[in-house]
Order: C-alpha cells, then sequence, then structure tokens
C-alpha cells in the first residue's frame, strides 16, 4: 500500500514538474540569433513597433538637447518580439516647430538586440506622421515613396522601412494611439553597403559632384517638385565619397528629405518670395547648367525608369487609388514633356539651371 502511494506521489510530482518547465519555457522570449540580419533595410515589408516614453513631456517641450528615457518593441513575428529600453529624442527644424509629432532621433547605441545590423546601429532617424489627421497620414506615407521612387534609379540612396506604429504613454495620461511613420537608413549603413565614406565639408558645390551623378539628383528633386535642398551646407543632401581609386574626387551627392514637395504636396509647403513660384506644384530646377545632349542623355535614362517608377507607387498598399492617381498625375506632367514636348523642358533646364 505505501509502495502504491509513494508511486502515485511520484507520478503527480513528475508531471507537476514537466508542466512547469514546459511552460517556463513557453514563457521565456525567444533569443534573435545574434549571427543573423533582421534585414532591417532589405526588405519592404511593414514592421510593426510599439513605443513607450512620456508622450506629455515630448509634446509639450520638444527635446532636441536631451533624450527621454523609452522602450521600443520591434514586433518581429506573430509570436516573437524585440522589446529594449532605449533613449529619444525630436530633431529637424521646420517640422520640430510646425508638427504636433516632430521627427524622432532614437538612440539605440549599446543596446544589444541581438541582430548583427541592428546592433551596428547607433541612432536611428524616425519619420512619424506630423500630426493627427488623414490628410497627415497621406504625407508620410507620400514622403516614404519618394524615398522609395528614388532607390529605383540608383543604390546610392537612402533606403527606408515602413512602420505602423503604437505609442504608448508611460505616464498613462493619453490614450495609445496608432500611426505610419518610417526608419530611414543611418548614412554609415549607406557607407558600408556601398563601400564609401562620408564626406562632412559643407563648403561644396555641385561642381564638387561627380557629373551624372549631380545630374541625377537634380532631375529627380525637378521631377517630384523639390527645390528644398542645395549641396552647399548639405541641406537635405548628404555627400559620401567612394573607397574606390577614383582621381577626381568627386563625391556623390544623396537627396533626403522630401516632405517640401509637389509629390507630397503638404499644406505647409508655401514657396517664399525668393523662390518665385506660386505653389510647390510648380517645378523649379536647382542643377548645374549642361548641354543640351547631356540633359537629352539623362533625360532618356529616367524615361526607361517610369514604368518601375508607377509601378511601386501603384503597388503600395497603404495609400487609396485618389491618392495614387494625384502622384501619378503630377509626375505625368514631368513624363509627358521628356516623351513629346522635350523641347519645352529642355527650356525650362537650361534657362534655370545654375551658372558657375
Amino acid at each position: 500500500m505505501k509502495k502504491k502511494v509513494f508511486f502515485q506521489v511520484f507520478i503527480l510530482h513528475l508531471l507537476i514538474s514537466l508542466c512547469f518547465n514546459t511552460y517556463s519555457l513557453l514563457a521565456q522570449p525567444v533569443k534573435p540569433d545574434s549571427t543573423k540580419s533582421f534585414r532591417l533595410f532589405e526588405d519592404n515589408k511593414i514592421v510593426e513597433i510599439s513605443l513607450r516614453f512620456d508622450l506629455t513631456t515630448y509634446f509639450r517641450t520638444k527635446p532636441k538637447d536631451s533624450y527621454l528615457s523609452a522602450n521600443l518593441t520591434i514586433h518581429s513575428g506573430q509570436n516573437d518580439s524585440i522589446r529594449r529600453d532605449i533613449k529619444l529624442k525630436t530633431r529637424g527644424i521646420f517640422r520640430n516647430k510646425y508638427c504636433t509629432f516632430p521627427p524622432i532621433e532614437l538612440n539605440i547605441k549599446k543596446v544589444n538586440f541581438g541582430y548583427t545590423d541592428l546592433d551596428k546601429i547607433s541612432k536611428l532617424k524616425l519619420v512619424p506622421q506630423c500630426s493627427s489627421g488623414k490628410d497627415k497620414e497621406d504625407y508620410v506615407l507620400r514622403e516614404y515613396l519618394a524615398y522609395r521612387l528614388f532607390n529605383v534609379l540608383t543604390d546610392t540612396s537612402f533606403r527606408v522601412r515602413l512602420l505602423s506604429i503604437n505609442y504608448i504613454d508611460t505616464q498613462k495620461k493619453r490614450k495609445p494611439f496608432h500611426q505610419y511613420g518610417f526608419f530611414i537608413e543611418p548614412l554609415e549603413m549607406l557607407t558600408a553597403r556601398t563601400n564609401c565614406t562620408s564626406v562632412k565639408s559643407l563648403t561644396l558645390n555641385q561642381k564638387n559632384i561627380v557629373a551624372r551623378i549631380m545630374d541625377r539628383v537634380a532631375l529627380f528633386n525637378y521631377m517630384i517638385g523639390n527645390y528644398d535642398w542645395a549641396v552647399p551646407g548639405q541641406h537635405n543632401i548628404a555627400v559620401i565619397r567612394s573607397l574606390n581609386i577614383d582621381p577626381s574626387g568627386l563625391g556623390i551627392a544623396i537627396p533626403h528629405d522630401f516632405d517640401w514637395t509637389g509629390l507630397v504636396n503638404p499644406t505647409y509647403a508655401v514657396p517664399t518670395e525668393e523662390i518665385g513660384t506660386e505653389n510647390v506644384r510648380e517645378r523649379l530646377f536647382e542643377g548645374v547648367c549642361r548641354s543640351k545632349e547631356i540633359y537629352d542623355k539623362e533625360l532618356d535614362q529616367f524615361l526607361l525608369k517610369k514604368e518601375e517608377f508607377y509601378r511601386v507607387i501603384n503597388e503600395f498598399p497603404y495609400i487609396n487609388e485618389k491618392e495614387k492617381k494625384d502622384i501619378t498625375n503630377y509626375l505625368d506632367g514631368f513624363f509627358n514633356q521628356v516623351a513629346g514636348r522635350r523641347d519645352i523642358i529642355l527650356y525650362n533646364l537650361m534657362n534655370t539651371c545654375k551658372k558657375f
């Protein structure tokens, strides 16, 4: 009898132990493979993240000089997530003053995510929705598309990753809310994958950039209706230089910050009197003066990419058909001249180009 009772107690203890150990294993978060890349900027699939921080202080003070404590959760899979403590602050100039929700800088230096690419990043730029409203949502999605369009032209461009963001107030004074946004590839990641080095000088001009690359940047900005850029001061332009043997020593210009463009067409983008245009959808060429033959050759390259540009827009599932039609109609204004009335576009380019 005693043996039977002992055996039953032993079996019961064994079952409880097995159940407890199984539960413990299931309750533990899955650790990412430290040799594996998260592919943050190598995939166009949307990523869901959650940001927990003091939203009231963020909105009230828009801190640019000091960081707020925050917690970032990357929902990397249906049953998996990465949650880490980080720091954040605001960045930018115009949007920092104008927007309810200014651009964000995430400080993730020395944060061990367990992924090779994430662990190499010190600071990460996040472009959030400027403020509430469907139109503001469309603005950030359109700006994301502008980056994707420049990716079509060249690999020496900033990659972006679309985000579905849950904002959670750690002070519990505001209800959680959701918006779209996107990460911008850090410059050090771009230079590493393109075998380049960044150039810090603010005294460069367009003559210090490889000519065909400068022309491509200037024409792309003309295509999307962007005049808010300049090589001097590196205003919305980053400059890198190839580490390959290049006797010219000239740089590579990479545009960024596309909110103030005809393609995005935000209500706050009002041209100044010095610009000389009535609205942001009027195109203004800011490139260096070249010969007709050089412009012709570069415009042919844009025409070859037209269908790919339109495919990026039309296959994007997060804006409606009305928005897609508005974007493609705007681009039609450029491509109709490139394909059929090139004399008009050549006149515009050669009449407003910068002479050095």
